[in-house]
């Protein structure tokens, strides 16, 4: 019988991660060396963000350098884990009324493969991307969610790729030791006070919560996987943070595992 799964969202940060040992990625690996393992993963991606839902069908989908202006070395890296047809066409059946087109020219982009290759570096777990509708609310997505929780019991890791505060525009490329803007550190830590209390609701309408979530989510891509993974709370299922830290003062890598 299958272990219930825990689910993940990830703050993936900056490609270069994929390469990296520092305090995320040892991080990453501590969780995929403790966790249960999973019979496959499904992953929401930030990277996917497209008009309607879509799911991989690829039986060994691609490694997508989806990104400019880094170094050769991780234009050669390679993720080939193989893909999850069949858990793709359970999970089209399990979001059914919703239309899922069955997409094989998609594969896994770096907001998959820079965290998995760190959870499970032999890349031997069949994993699938679930894509991020653009044209859908906040309410959309965590709906989805929700019906996705029942896979958990299936031994199928949901994981969330994505960052809860997000703003290119604010980022120290290049320099080190930035410490985070205020605006970022204080929602960041209203984010974390709702889930802990298991009240989603403002986090669904996060547009509601100010100027400080204004300018960590100038755009709902990197946060919209968050919604995913809470929404597959059942009861009164624990809420921790295996990751934290703000990476170029606007950046946030926070982990949320539930359960």
């Amino acid at each position: 019988m299958p272990s219930t799964m825990p689910a993940l969202f990830l703050g993936h940060g900056n490609p270069m991660n994929a390469l990296a040992r520092n305090d995320y990625t040892e991080a990453w690996r501590h969780l995929g060396q403790t966790m249960p393992r999973p019979e496959g993963i499904v992953c929401v991606s930030a990277h996917w963000y497209r008009p309607g839902t879509a799911v991989t069908v690829n039986e060994k989908p691609r490694t997508i350098h989806d990104f400019g202006g880094f170094p050769p070395e991780l234009y050669q890296m390679s993720y080939p884990a193989p893909g999850a047809p069949e858990l793709a066409r359970r999970l089209q059946r399990l979001l059914s009324p919703l239309e899922v087109q069955g997409d094989d020219s998609w594969g896994l982009d770096h907001g998959t493969w820079a965290v998995l290759c760190h959870l499970y570096p032999n890349a031997d777990i069949p994993v699938l991307q679930l894509s991020i509708d653009e044209t859908q609310p906040a309410q959309f997505h965590y709906d989805l969610g929700r019906k996705l929780a029942t896979l958990r019991e299936e031994g199928i890791l949901i994981v969330g790729s994505g960052n809860l505060v997000h703003n290119l525009h604010s980022y120290a490329w290049g320099r080190h030791l930035v410490e985070p803007y205020d605006w970022a550190v204080r929602f960041e830590a209203r984010a974390r006070e709702l889930m802990l209390a298991g009240d989603h609701a403002p986090l669904v309408a996060y547009e509601t919560l100010g100027e400080d979530a204004r300018l960590s989510i100038p755009t709902p891509d990197h946060y919209l996987p968050l919604l995913y993974v809470l929404a597959t709370r059942r009861g009164e299922e624990q809420i921790t943070f295996p990751v934290e830290g703000v990476d170029g003062g606007s950046i946030s890598m926070l982990a949320v595992q539930v359960g």
